[in-house]
């Protein structure tokens, strides 16, 4: 089943997964930015630009604030951190897997030189 936890992850692997937003996010990490300033460097029409600030809102990971007219765009850092946290589990999970594939490998090769079998080929 899946829960929100698992959706909010999906929005913001889904919001990272394209090089336009990552830049804006670049950006947004170091000042705030209005939408017109996030869209200056990109060579798209300003509605575009403003689609790719909605999925980043979506995953929580832009928040707007209204001053007047203006908007700005700041970054969120704790869907970050969430998304770091899920890529630190699987990296320990695959860290733990290659560990214990490599002492049966070493086991094996300890059996098999007691043996007299050799495990590797040799050249012809």
């Amino acid at each position: 089943m899946v829960d929100e936890k698992s959706r909010a992850l999906d929005r913001v692997f889904h919001a990272l997964a394209d090089p336009t937003r990552r830049e804006i996010l670049r950006r947004v990490a170091r000042q705030a930015y209005t939408v017109s300033e996030l869209a200056e460097p990109f060579e798209m029409s300003l509605a575009a630009v403003s689609k790719h600030i909605k999925v980043l809102e979506k995953a929580a990971l832009l928040q707007q604030t209204v001053e007047g007219r203006i908007r700005r765009c700041r970054l969120n850092p704790a869907p970050l951190r969430n998304a770091a946290a899920e890529i630190a589990s699987l990296e320990q999970f695959w860290d733990r897997q290659l560990a214990a594939l490599d002492a049966f490998l070493a086991q094996s090769n300890a059996a098999a030189g007691k043996s007299g079998k050799t495990t590797k080929r040799s050249k012809k």
